[in-house]
């Protein structure tokens, strides 16, 4: 039966770009896999388990209730809860015995006070953040965050794991990256002489693909395990597969006669006959109306414009004077391959001047979620179907 707006996830992609990329990064550097924002919009549960399947041991997201989530699911693998925690997210996080940042005293102090939230007899696992140039959360005084750390090292509820930064370029200017992370490192080696052992993190997708020296002990890599190109252009060019395929169906077919319009604001005016079909997937669903008049859809195995404007929950495509064998119930594909045509993440993104990333964390709540492995179907929440079995 066709679904009005289907979101299929290939998670056997999922795991071998988690392969590919634990490979990148070598033999002696662990792979975070980031399933913030529902897994970048492919559903953060499945794509955990997928992500671990391919190597992956340790789990990133950005809010509290993004790791409760995942120990919900059963997931036990570390996860790490990069964001910003306020006083009503810290118990959750640390429920989840989810591992958390810090930057300033306060804090520090803050996570003492809530010991009570975090479950087992072991301290609370904390994670330093140095700003190299992100500017956002952590901060840029190397000096001050070790004092941070002498704080948390000190305090018998806290253990001192490790230390990460963000690298706001690695996909634009590697020599501004490399700057970045020589100060990283430097901050490292005093780190480490408060705490041996700590693990140092700041490559994301693409520091881990470009840059050997910013690989250190783990990567964080978010949009390269969805097969999501981090340079924007050509995901095939790093062995990365895209996991995600979004599809609709043909719900009407109309006839367009030269003067009639469709959509809302009569954008487009057929000046010649025309057939029209319209899909019942829009906004609503997460695609988005700046695609007006402005991306094509697979229908039979071929390019058609989409024109009018992107409603709430349909849009409408021109299939030209003469529709073929197209007839209403046909799949249409707005992300994905049909036949020997395939639309890209990183093309849709470059039509509306956006990056890959938004294009699938847009999809709403509303697009039916299903999962495969390579063509074989599994439960909702990614699993074997009872009486399957994922390939190996």
């Amino acid at each position: 039966m066709a679904r009005r707006a289907l979101a299929r996830v290939n998670l056997a992609a999922v795991e071998r770009n988690c392969e590919r990329l634990r490979f990148a990064a070598g033999p002696h550097t662990a792979l975070c896999a980031v399933v913030k924002a529902n897994g970048y919009g492919h559903g953060a549960v499945p794509v955990a388990r997928a992500a671990l399947a391919g190597g992956a041991s340790w789990l990133a997201v950005a809010a509290a209730g993004e790791a409760t989530e995942l120990r919900a699911a059963g997931i036990e693998a570390p996860i790490l809860t990069m964001g910003a925690l306020s006083a009503e997210e810290l118990p959750l996080a640390l429920a989840a015995h989810a591992d958390v940042v810090a930057w300033r005293p306060a804090f520090v102090q803050a996570l003492r006070r809530c010991r009570h939230a975090w479950p087992g007899d072991g301290p609370i696992r904390v994670h330093v953040k140095l700003d190299v140039g992100m500017g956002r959360l952590g901060i840029r005084d190397a000096d001050e965050l070790l004092r941070v750390a002498e704080q948390v090292e000190a305090a018998d509820e806290l253990e001192l794991v490790g230390a990460m930064t963000h690298l706001p370029c690695a996909d634009e200017d590697p020599e501004r990256t490399r700057a970045e992370v020589a100060r990283f490192a430097a901050f490292g080696e005093r780190l480490r002489a408060l705490k041996p052992g700590a693990i140092l993190h700041a490559a994301n997708s693409a520091a881990t693909l470009a840059l050997p020296e910013a690989r250190l002990d783990m990567v964080r890599c978010g949009v390269a395990i969805y097969g999501l190109d981090p340079f924007g252009a050509d995901a095939a060019a790093h062995d990365l597969e895209p996991a995600l395929a979004l599809r609709s169906y043909v719900a009407a077919l109309k006839p367009l006669s030269p003067g009639e319009s469709v959509g809302y604001g009569a954008t487009f005016v057929a000046r010649e006959p025309t057939w029209i079909a319209t899909l019942p997937i829009g906004y609503g669903d997460g695609f988005r109306r700046a695609f007006s008049d402005n991306a094509e859809v697979l229908i039979g195995g071929r390019r058609h414009p989409l024109v009018g404007r992107v409603s709430m929950d349909n849009m409408t495509v021109d299939l030209g004077p003469h529709p073929g064998a197209i007839v209403e119930g046909e799949e249409a594909v707005l992300l994905g391959r049909q036949g020997d045509e395939r639309i890209t993440a990183e093309e849709l993104a470059g039509r509306i001047d956006t990056i890959n990333y938004e294009i699938t964390t847009a999809l709403t709540a509303r697009p039916t979620r299903a999962y495969d492995s390579d063509g074989i179907p599994l439960a909702g929440d990614g699993r074997p179907r009872e009486g399957r079995e994922t390939p190996a």
